[in-house]
């Protein structure tokens, strides 16, 4: 990182990908990331106009040519096929007797229902 008179700091792309790097192990937001990488919206720059034109992608099927030519990858497949289901009651199904069930709540709380509670001194 030169710095010369009249003219903006120069960031190499080396110190930008190690930004980005550093951004996506960390999950940081990218206003975390560290000087010494530079400023964190050229490395969000430059991240997001590799994301568009494929620069990521083609990176990615390199790597992973180079180790599958070395056997450094098993190619095995997994298939899931589990089920979660969740309880009518955890889906918000609609209660039936909403009015019925808050008029007993309230019966209840002031003893109209005859029931003997223990905490009232009659």
């Amino acid at each position: 990182m030169g710095k010369k008179p009249g003219h903006p700091p120069v960031w190499t792309r080396r110190q930008l990908i190690d930004g980005i790097r550093w951004r996506t192990r960390t999950g940081a937001p990218w206003r975390d990331i560290p000087e010494r990488y530079g400023p964190w919206d050229r490395c969000y720059d430059l991240f997001r106009r590799w994301q568009r034109n494929g620069t990521w992608q083609r990176i990615l099927e390199q790597l992973q040519a180079d180790a599958d030519a070395k056997g450094l990858i098993t190619w095995d497949v997994s298939v899931d096929s589990t089920v979660a289901r969740a309880h009518q009651h955890a889906a918000g199904a609609r209660k039936r007797h909403l009015g019925v069930l808050r008029s007993q709540a309230a019966a209840a709380r002031s003893g109209e229902r005859g029931e003997v509670n223990a905490w009232r001194s009659s």
